[in-house]
């Protein structure tokens, strides 16, 4: 896979829409020094930490990663059509711990239901900020463990358990298990 840049497309995004960096980080919600940080290629975001800096600029992942994918009118899908979201956060690690891979069905701005297929790697976590959006989302677990947090309430699920809550609340996913974890997802409307 090509390396890709996430400062430099951070970089290109940010000031294509006339923001300064401070702007950014006031928009998303998030210190003005992390938005340097990531710029500059010197700190690697979390999936939550760049979806709330995505936020800022209203820009969903996949448009972030696939700017150039091009819009489908399928109804079905391969496993070879799904967007994905994620693995260029990683492309340039040499070993997957921790990595989490998020895949999504068609577009989802166009039908206001994303779902999505995650890979979740030892040790992956969304990220000790939890995430918090106007959204509902659900998921059912297929293979693995996923520690699940939402506000004060946390579950180890394996396969078979399933989740559905307000995205409002604060929440996280995470693999604190020694085998990749496999969860079906839908959020509506989209956040990533």
């Amino acid at each position: 896979m090509q390396e890709f840049n996430v400062g430099e497309r951070l970089r290109y995004m940010r000031q294509t829409a006339g923001l300064s960096q401070r702007q950014l980080a006031e928009a998303s919600g998030v210190p003005h020094g992390q938005i340097s940080m990531i710029e500059t290629n010197r700190s690697s975001p979390s999936v939550a930490s760049l979806r709330k800096i995505l936020g800022g600029l209203n820009v969903t992942m996949s448009e972030f990663f696939e700017p150039d994918a091009p819009i489908s009118q399928s109804v079905f899908f391969k496993p070879q059509d799904l967007r994905d979201l994620t693995t260029r956060l990683y492309s340039t690690l040499d070993d997957p711990r921790g990595k989490i891979t998020l895949q999504q069905v068609g577009d989802a701005r166009a039908h206001n239901l994303q779902i999505l297929y995650e890979r979740y790697e030892p040790g992956a976590d969304t990220g000790a900020q939890m995430l918090e959006h106007v959204s509902h989302e659900g998921g059912v677990v297929i293979a693995g463990e996923v520690e699940v947090t939402v506000g004060d309430q946390v579950a180890l699920l394996k396969a078979g358990d399933s989740y559905l809550f307000e995205s409002t609340q604060p929440h996280r996913f995470r693999n604190i298990g020694d085998r990749e974890a496999i969860v079906v997802s839908a959020c509506t409307p989209p956040y990533l």
